[in-house]
């Protein structure tokens, strides 16, 4: 299974959104970003254009992933420092592993990170 994982500003765009999963290697079987974010309606309406579920991760499961890059802002906030990386790590399943760093949109509102089971 391939997940991507989402991280955004309240200023975002599905078109935001878009570019910074194409940025981090597109396609996804699955979207994740924190619970918090996952009842916002760009969320929405990006897993409802790309034609796919939308899961949100708990705090806890966030703050249990190793991710590569670190944000002080989003740790505080979600207790890690990726929310597209862990998103995408915790949502994929044990032994899954991240494509590369997450990758940030051109506006800047958006992040994402491509992370693929173990399987795969």
């Amino acid at each position: 299974m391939r997940v991507a994982g989402i991280g955004f500003r309240g200023a975002a765009s599905v078109t935001s959104l878009l570019d910074a999963i194409a940025r981090a290697g597109g396609g996804a079987d699955l979207l994740a970003t924190a619970a918090a974010k996952v009842e916002a309606p760009v969320a929405r309406a990006l897993a409802a254009e790309l034609g796919v579920p939308l899961r949100g991760v708990p705090r806890e499961s966030l703050a249990a992933e190793k991710v590569l890059t670190h944000s002080t802002r989003v740790a505080q906030r979600f207790g890690t420092g990726s929310v597209a990386e862990a998103a995408a790590l915790a949502a994929a399943g044990p032994g899954a592993r991240l494509l590369g760093p997450r990758a940030v949109s051109g506006d800047g509102l958006a992040t994402a990170a491509i992370a693929v089971g173990r399987n795969e």
